[in-house]
């Protein structure tokens, strides 16, 4: 019996804690392990507003499995006012904000003399989603614009792609044919240009992709809208100063379908190629927690990342991938754990593994709003990943490095490491993330090219964990201290622990832990081009 109970011990932790099983079987003391950064030259290079945040257009009676989560976090009622929300913005210096979502392809812009009918999101079990089709005025746009400017937002719009098409007979077909109708988005390009108002990127459309989701639109069609798009951008902009970007199609990777989109639409029509991703499942899946920690399941995706760059190498060299939705687990995320600190495992992987791939922005859904979301959807107060997208945003820049791992003789799957040149500063920053449960690992990190060495500086480590150690936990600690916002709202300050020789001793990551380390002095050809 004595030594079941050991056995019986593991077992439990793992039932209780959410964590695949394999995270809990290594032993108590910590792992040597080496990650060696191939320095010499780059692997790809991200936007420099690579990390973005997403708004939406859901009302607060959108509903989930027996939850209502979007409250008033929709781009119609947000409260642009808060102090919090307007503080977490504007701790980015230019976060990157992507207006868009489900309902967007059900939204007239009320401008102009083309727009018709133009009303409220309503509740209708007939309509796309579950909701008629809604308005944007201009009195909401000008209040959007005027906190993008307070906040320093860079502002991606994602446009009505099944304006002037119909539903195409055939029963359960979701197909919709017919020419997009550009009038009423080229009056609301026209009006935004007008008033001075900064839109980066124009995108169109949503979900609308491959097979779609409630619509589709055939891929051929879809490559002559953009192509139309690309002229209006061009017609409204084309004056003088910069020309926003075009971006489509904002929908589930399907390499031949986006093929056919990018050969149609023709050369430089498309600047980014979006794509959204929901790889954990529903967010009523109770297994989720352990996705997350699960390296086997996290890999899984990469194979669309690789994916959608050779699409857009081959098809459209013009261009480049973006990630233009992703919350992990869709219909608004998982309740008590996509607002946790478990999140972070996914997240920041994706972020590291995306960057790796070539990916230049990646937009998570949401900024507020469902269960996903980086500020909570009521009181605004910043969820973990909110602390992890903006150490992200601060220390990693958008020249990508390699990083290679190898721990305790061979490689670790759940000692993950990504490398990227210093934000703005020089040295390069490795963000590590342990996705043990039990398991510690002392590392080592190295230079993999000549001349590349990480050591004659200062090594500023910022090691997030979860209080309590619950991975299900809504506060995080930075260096062991609890983040929380200061009595005015404001943003905590994120410092680093210093630790005077980059190469003094092994940096130990703990178990459940994630570590941005900057090496001040890393010695890297690739961040000196």
């Amino acid at each position: 019996m004595a030594a079941v109970l050991p056995l019986l011990a593991a077992a439990l932790l793992v039932l209780f804690s959410g964590l695949h099983p394999a995270a809990s079987t290594a032993a108590a003391g910590g792992e040597a392990a080496t990650v060696v950064v191939k320095a010499a030259a780059a692997v790809s290079r991200t936007d420099d507003n690579f990390v973005c945040a997403t708004l939406d257009w859901w009302p607060r009676d959108k509903c989930n499995y027996g939850m209502c989560p979007w409250y008033n976090a929709s781009i119609i009622n947000l409260d642009l006012n808060n102090t919090i929300l307007n503080n977490a913005v504007k701790a980015f210096n230019s976060l990157r904000i992507r207006l868009g979502g489900s309902l967007q392809d059900q939204v007239t812009y009320k401008v102009g003399s083309n727009y018709g009918d133009c009303r409220s999101f309503q509740r209708d079990d007939g309509g796309l989603f579950g909701f008629t089709d809604g308005c944007l005025e201009m009195n909401r746009w000008d209040e959007l614009n005027v906190f993008f400017k307070r906040t320093n937002t860079t502002v991606t719009f994602g446009l009505n792609a099944l304006k002037g098409r119909r539903k195409a007979a055939g029963g359960k077909d979701t197909l919709y044919s017919g020419d997009w109708d550009a009038r009423n988005a080229l009056d609301l390009m026209r009006y935004t240009a007008g008033k001075g108002y900064r839109v980066e990127s124009w995108e169109l459309g949503n979900e609308l992709s491959g097979s779609g989701v409630a619509a589709r639109v055939a891929a051929a069609q879809y490559g002559r809208d953009v192509a139309v798009l690309r002229k209006a951008v061009e017609r409204v902009y084309g004056g003088g100063g910069e020309v926003p970007k075009v971006l489509a199609p904002g929908g589930f990777y399907d390499g031949a379908w986006f093929s056919e989109m990018l050969r149609v639409s023709g050369r430089g029509a498309v600047d980014g190629v979006t794509h959204h991703i929901y790889n954990l499942g529903s967010g009523k899946d109770r297994d989720l927690a352990r996705k997350m920690q699960d390296p086997g399941y996290l890999d899984q995706v990469e194979k669309t990342f690789r994916d959608m760059a050779a699409t857009v190498r081959g098809s459209g060299p013009w261009s480049s991938p973006w990630v233009g939705e992703s919350g992990g687990a869709y219909n608004s995320g998982g309740k008590g754990v996509s607002d946790r600190y478990v999140n972070g495992f996914w997240y920041l992987d994706q972020l590291g593994m995306s960057a790796a791939h070539g990916t230049r922005v990646y937009c998570r859904q949401a900024l507020v709003g469902g269960n996903y979301c980086l500020l909570n959807t009521t009181t605004f107060v910043p969820n973990p990943d909110y602390y992890g997208a903006l150490l992200w945003h601060r220390l990693m820049g958008p020249v990508v490095l390699k990083a290679a791992t190898t721990a305790g003789g061979g490689g670790s799957p759940y000692l993950r490491s990504y490398a990227h040149c210093s934000r703005e500063k020089p040295g390069v920053t490795v963000l590590l993330i342990n996705l043990s449960n039990a398991t510690a690992f002392d590392v080592s990190v190295a230079g993999g090219a000549l001349g590349a060495a990480p050591c004659g500086g200062r090594r500023e480590e910022y090691h997030l964990s979860p209080r309590g150690g619950d991975i299900r936990s809504q506060v995080v600690l930075l260096n062991g201290e609890a983040l929380a916002l200061g009595p005015g709202g404001e943003i905590p300050e994120l410092r680093p622990a210093v630790v005077g020789d980059g190469c003094a001793a092994p940096l130990r990551v703990a178990a459940r832990g994630i570590a941005f380390v900057r090496f001040t002095e890393f010695k890297a050809p690739a961040c000196a081009a």
